[in-house]
């Protein structure tokens, strides 16, 4: 199926034309992104966002959206929050949007493709730019985990659990399990994931010490214990974490393997992250800065109990249909909800490790489950303008058996 969509892409092109400049040219129709921001990632249960809970986040980055562009809220036409575990969602971004300052006029949602759901968020505010229903809107992903997770609270009704579909019991198992699996089955060893971690570590602090994170960053001031607290840090960053101190930490799942740990997981985050996007053609007539082009975002699916190396599945998916190489893309951003995932998929893609994560990724800075996906656009964007880069591909794994991928142009390196 891939030679089949590239064999189509490349019959698209003029003469002399290659995949990479068709996704960067310029069109008055172009789906851009005028501010990707973020607030910092924080301790859940214990951090700086421990008591600010989920509507508390989409209003306090509502806020900083309209602070940052200074838009006029009543072009806004509609804004999608990403959220995985508070089913009330929907409630929350409506009443945020209000109270941040955008009209009635302005419609919200919320979406829930789990680890995802932030880039789901885009490429929802993206396809109705596409189609036509509007010009202007504002994806967001949010999680507050210190309002509690996601597992599931009883087990599917008997019709699921013993319909003879393996793959349907297997969405039952919780995250953890998942990495073990894809440990086991793929042989890769603890060494190996301890290694990646401890790189993602070093990425991080050193990213923090450079300044690299202050542009993406939108400080906020919430309550903590009672009193007013400015964050602008993320707090999940250890400096100083070797491959020797990771090494010593327990397993984390000693019921399912012996693999993954607390020091290469991804970190229990609160926090928040928004993008803006609108028609090229509305952002010039604004003046709005162009930061990036929306190129385009797939899902793939795939079996449950190996749900960590969806990115594997996804990211050729994409690039098969853009007619893309791995020499074409610049920054890549993967979620690391486990190390063994992210070496997986690493080094079953054959990623450079040099454009895979730059700022260090979820182990190090932390995984807001809804946030993640909107996070790694505002990272990955950031990267690019200080590499003065031009191709972002951002990608998660998603659970009960799922990855998805995204694509972007940088716009501010021309």
């Amino acid at each position: 199926m891939a030679a089949e969509r590239l064999s189509s892409f490349v019959s698209q092109l003029t003469p002399g034309q290659k995949p990479i400049d068709k996704i960067t040219q310029k069109n008055p129709d172009d789906v851009v992104i005028t501010l990707a921001i973020r607030t910092p990632l924080c301790k859940a249960g214990k951090g700086g966002l421990k008591n600010t809970p989920l509507d508390g986040l989409v209003f306090k980055i509502l806020e900083q959206v309209l602070r940052k562009s200074n838009i006029d809220p009543q072009m806004v036409e509609d804004i999608c929050l990403g959220n995985v575990s508070d089913a009330k969602a929907a409630y929350y971004v409506r009443a945020a949007c209000l109270a941040a300052g955008f009209p009635t006029t302005t419609a919200a949602s919320s979406v829930n493709r789990f680890c995802s759901s932030g880039l789901k968020a885009t490429q929802d505010i993206a396809n109705q730019i596409t189609n036509g229903s509007i010009d202007i809107g504002v994806a967001i992903g949010a999680e507050s985990m210190s309002s509690g997770g996601d597992r599931l609270e009883r087990p599917f009704v008997p019709e699921i659990m013993e319909s003879g579909s393996q793959d349907a019991k297997d969405c039952m198992q919780p995250m953890g399990q998942t990495s073990e699996n894809v440990g086991k089955d793929f042989n890769i060893v603890r060494e190996l994931q301890d290694r990646y971690a401890a790189e993602s570590y070093r990425r991080a602090e050193a990213a923090q010490k450079a300044g690299w994170f202050d542009d993406e960053i939108a400080p906020i001031t919430v309550k903590v214990d009672g009193k007013d607290v400015t964050v602008s840090r993320d707090e999940g960053i250890r400096p100083g974490t070797t491959f020797e101190g990771l090494s010593k930490i327990r397993p984390a799942f000693p019921d399912f393997g012996d693999k993954s740990t607390g020091g290469n997981s991804s970190q229990v985050t609160d926090g928040a992250a928004a993008v803006m996007l609108m028609r090229r053609s509305k952002a010039m007539e604004l003046k709005q800065p162009i930061i990036a082009k929306f190129v385009g975002a797939t899902v793939a699916g795939l079996a449950p109990r190996i749900m960590g190396i969806g990115p594997s599945i996804a990211i050729p998916k994409l690039m098969g249909k853009y007619g893309l190489t791995n020499d074409d893309i610049d920054v890549i951003e993967l979620n690391e909800a486990f190390a063994s995932m992210a070496v997986y998929c690493r080094d079953t893609l054959k990623l450079d490790w040099s454009k895979m994560n730059p700022r260090g990724g979820a182990i190090a800075l932390g995984h807001p489950l809804g946030c993640t996906g909107a996070r790694q656009i505002v990272t990955g964007l950031s990267e690019c303008r200080r590499r003065k880069a031009k191709i972002l591909l951002t990608s998660m794994c998603i659970g009960t058996g799922q990855g998805m991928a995204g694509l972007f142009v940088n716009e501010q390196s021309d």
